[in-house]
């Protein structure tokens, strides 16, 4: 017989952005490959890792049936090596736009639900140069080793048990491998989060 349960939510939700082709802009995609790799060794559960390129109005619906949220992202504004803030719901500039802040995210949860959101916070983590077709630089790199640490110290904080749980012997990521969109649907808007603003206007 089918099975058509509809599998649990993890409850807490790391999500990284960034255009891998744009330098340091990929940090958030890095970051989330690395710590869910360390999560699969760690045998970690109830922790799902997703990735775009950037945030729009339909990932409102990833902050359903969570705890707790990690955005993570790149910023040419943020403190070396990294910054991590706590986020509240807004409608800022960024609201009507193809490429929304966490903010806004968050924001369109709650007019969607009537409700608050969950919890979350963004990991900024410095980078230096953005530019089309270029790779990421070292000093980002440095960077990234030390904001992946303290990504696992933020998930560890929320569920200091995670570490040794188990489920039927089975690694549970809560949602299954990263996912990512094909190329063709990323769009040239960028954005500047209120709190700690990413990166310029392409252009700029």
């Amino acid at each position: 017989m089918l099975n058509l349960a509809t599998p649990a939510i993890a409850p807490l939700l790391v999500f990284g952005w960034g255009n891998p082709s744009r330098g340091d802009d990929a940090l958030g995609p890095m970051l989330l490959e690395q710590l869910e790799t360390r999560l699969a060794a760690q045998h970690w559960v109830g922790v799902q890792c997703l990735t775009d390129f950037q945030l729009q109005v339909e990932h409102a619906l990833d902050l359903g049936g969570r705890q707790r949220v990690l955005f993570v992202d790149a910023s040419l504004r943020c403190a070396a090596p990294f910054e991590i803030t706590r986020l509240t719901p807004a409608r800022d500039h960024s609201f009507t736009s193809h490429a929304m802040s966490p903010q806004a995210v968050m924001q369109v949860f709650r007019e969607l639900h009537g409700r608050a959101p969950p919890p979350c916070n963004l990991l900024a983590i410095r980078g230096e140069r953005f530019e089309l077709g270029e790779p990421p630089t070292a000093v980002a790199l440095a960077h990234l080793t030390l904001a992946l640490a303290a990504a696992l110290h933020w998930l560890a904080a929320q569920a200091p048990t995670q570490q040794d749980a188990r489920a039927d012997g089975k690694i549970e990521l809560g949602g299954g491998p990263t996912r990512q969109n094909t190329p063709d649907q990323l769009r040239t808007e960028r954005r500047n989060a209120p709190v700690c603003p990413a990166k310029p206007e392409i252009g700029d």
